[in-house]
């Protein structure tokens, strides 16, 4: 009777132990206790694990929920132009005239037109320049024309996503961009001040440094900053103010500079000279018109090498171009975010995956509106798994312990280097998205959202999701 008794008192723990599985999706403990200590609901958590070729995932948690996905979007961003547009596609930027060379001398305009490069640095348009110096141009009578049309964005507030407008995140998409349309700023602490300096800083720009030196902890360094470009007699003031902490030590950090027409037209009066050119006119938006002459075609290096770039270190403006340029390919010029997202959506019928929930805003995760499942980005991840490209696209994401934004994560521990995860950081949400090759050579398509106010805290609980997929459940 005794045994009985004790049979059924195990039956029933195993019953409650089950259900309880059930209710928390089968998380493993470590990743429940993590949440538990980060407080935050497994209600606010969506989680998918699945291997490559099973036809049912390993583990799932809210996995049709709609989450904000963060930078974790430009994943979809990424598949979708390499698939469509290819690895090797290029972006151009041509250089046209209206005028006539003689001597040397160009008599007439010179137009600048963009298609969405999202990296033309300042060493590549200075290249471009040069190129322009080779063919015989050492002195430009006329205006300067930047053509812009290839995109209409629909958006010019950079202010408008958290009111941040001189965060380098926040540079919007333009057609014609250079250098991302920041700069570098660094700040060092001294005896009595703090030095600064920015580089690229285009010409006809001031920089003026009013930072207080204070003994505060460093934190949040960036927050304590006021950064205002200010227009000043013919010239642009990037104007400094706010404190800073000699514990922080030497920083540097990205800014946007504003205007990209303002910097391509800045950027060409610093490099120009360098070049030993000279320029006399003005310049102005504009289009290249029918009967101008094309002098130079500059191309980009490869799509391979845009979306690495910008899914290992989560480049916003970079994921944006991208979005832009997918429209633009796919429905025709001039890109729009609607189009864009009407090509996105093409290509998910035909790869015959259904994403109901899918809000796509800029394609790069930069949005609060932006919404896509767990099981969506699973099965995104698992159709590239079996694509011809997969080597293309999982080399972009971040490796973890190794590179990228996973570069900090995972050190010391026996995932380093066995997990390529795309990350994404939000206000109130934090995601992972990649692959794990776990300790037997199976690959899993991992997938961990957190949407909460706490999620800031979730990291160690999504570091610990990897760590089980990876030792093998």
């Amino acid at each position: 009777m005794q045994a009985l008794f004790q049979r059924l008192v195990f039956v029933l723990l195993l019953s409650l132990y089950a259900s309880a599985q059930a209710q928390t999706g089968g998380l493993p403990i470590a990743v429940l206790d993590a949440l538990k200590q980060a407080r935050i609901p497994t209600s606010n958590v969506g989680v998918v694990v699945w291997e490559a070729g099973k036809a049912k995932p390993l583990l799932e948690m809210n996995p049709t929920a709609s989450f904000n996905p963060a930078s974790t979007m430009k994943l979809l961003t990424s598949a979708v132009a390499l698939d469509v547009m290819g690895p090797n596609y290029t972006w151009k930027t041509e250089v046209y005239t209206d005028g006539s060379v003689n001597d040397g001398v160009l008599t007439g305009n010179l137009y600048l037109k963009g298609y969405g490069d999202p990296q033309l640095t300042i060493e590549r348009f200075w290249l471009l320049l040069r190129e322009l110096r080779s063919r015989g141009v050492r002195e430009v009578r006329g205006d300067l024309v930047l053509d812009q049309s290839y995109f209409d964005p629909e958006s010019a507030d950079p202010a408008r996503f958290d009111g941040q407008p001189r965060r380098a995140y926040n540079a919007l998409p333009t057609a014609l961009m250079v250098n991302f349309n920041s700069t570098i700023l660094r700040l060092t602490p001294l005896a009595n001040r703090v030095a600064s300096y920015a580089d690229p800083l285009p010409a006809n720009t001031l920089l003026v440094n009013d930072i207080k030196l204070d003994q505060a902890p460093c934190g949040e360094w960036r927050d304590r900053l006021d950064i205002q470009m200010q227009p000043d007699n013919g010239q642009t003031r990037l104007q400094l103010k706010g404190s800073y902490s000699a514990a922080c030590g030497e920083k540097t950090a990205a800014f946007n500079l504003g205007d990209a027409n303002q910097t391509v037209v800045g950027m060409f009066r610093e490099l120009w000279p360098q070049l030993g050119g000279q320029w006399h006119g003005n310049w102005r938006v504009g289009t290249v018109p029918a009967t101008a002459t094309q002098w130079v075609v500059y191309t980009s290096p490869p799509l391979a090498d845009a979306i690495r770039n910008l899914n290992k270190f989560s480049n916003n403006v970079m994921a944006r171009n991208l979005f832009l340029t997918l429209g633009a390919e796919v429905m025709g010029a001039p890109g729009t975010p609607a189009k864009s997202t009407a090509a996105v959506k093409s290509w998910l019928a035909g790869q015959g995956l259904s994403m109901p929930e899918l809000v796509l805003e800029n394609g790069a995760g930069l949005s609060r509106i932006e919404r896509i499942s767990p099981e969506s980005m699973a099965l995104l991840l698992l159709d590239m798994s079996r694509s011809a490209l997969f080597s293309e696209f999982e080399s972009a994401l971040p490796i973890m312990a190794v590179d990228g934004t996973m570069k900090s994560r995972g050190k010391g521990s026996a995932i380093a280097g066995h997990a390529h995860i795309k990350t994404g950081t939000l206000e109130g949400v934090k995601t992972i998205a990649g692959y794990v090759l776990d300790s037997s050579g199976r690959r899993f398509a991992v997938v961990f959202f957190i949407n909460h106010s706490n999620a800031a805290a979730g990291g160690a609980a999504q570091d610990a999701l990897l760590d089980w997929v990876y030792g093998g459940h």
